[in-house]
């Protein structure tokens, strides 16, 4: 840098004043690339200051305006009760999946793990195994339920999709 007087550090970054202010202006047009409810009424008022005093709007125009308005702020308000309510309904769909997985615990369960492997040729191949064991417990993994199996000593992390069956029964092969 030329003049280390005339340098900014932000954030462990150095620039020159001249990028700094550049960055920055750069960053507020950003910010107001999207216009909301402030602007709105920004632009409002300011149509009405600047009107010809001689032929000035219909106030039909204004109140058009203002509903426009009311129904923008009204439907950013029930966007964001749906987002509210979507997040809800999830939660209770894990802890409604979680408590009837819990009842699973003790039971005996089978399921099927798939093992993929390459040849020297480059092709796959996929092996599946199926595995019994008893369901120890419940286990929620990136937002997905699982159960937790032990089988002949081993412990295993379980996907609900991978299951096959539920209880005592006659061994697939």
């Amino acid at each position: 840098m030329a003049n280390s007087l005339n340098t900014i550090t932000t954030n462990g970054v150095t620039q020159t004043l001249e990028s700094y202010q550049q960055s920055q202006a750069n960053s507020a047009t950003k910010a107001n690339d999207s216009l909301g409810k402030d602007a709105f009424l920004q632009l409002l008022v300011t149509q009405m200051k600047y009107q010809d005093p001689l032929d000035p709007q219909d106030n039909g125009e204004y109140l058009a305006q203002l509903a426009q308005f009311s129904a923008l702020e009204q439907m950013t308000n029930v966007a964001d009760g749906l987002s509210n309510v979507s997040e809800l309904v999830s939660n209770i769909d894990t802890s409604v999946l979680v408590g009837q997985l819990s009842n699973m615990i003790g039971q005996s369960v089978q399921w099927t793990t798939s093992t993929s492997t390459t040849d020297a040729d480059g092709n796959t191949k996929t092996t599946k195994n199926t595995l019994e064991g008893t369901v120890k417990g419940v286990s929620i993994s990136d937002g997905k339920p699982t159960i937790v199996a032990e089988s002949g000593g081993k412990t295993y992390q379980v996907s609900i999709s991978d299951i096959t069956r539920i209880g005592e029964g006659t061994k697939n092969t």
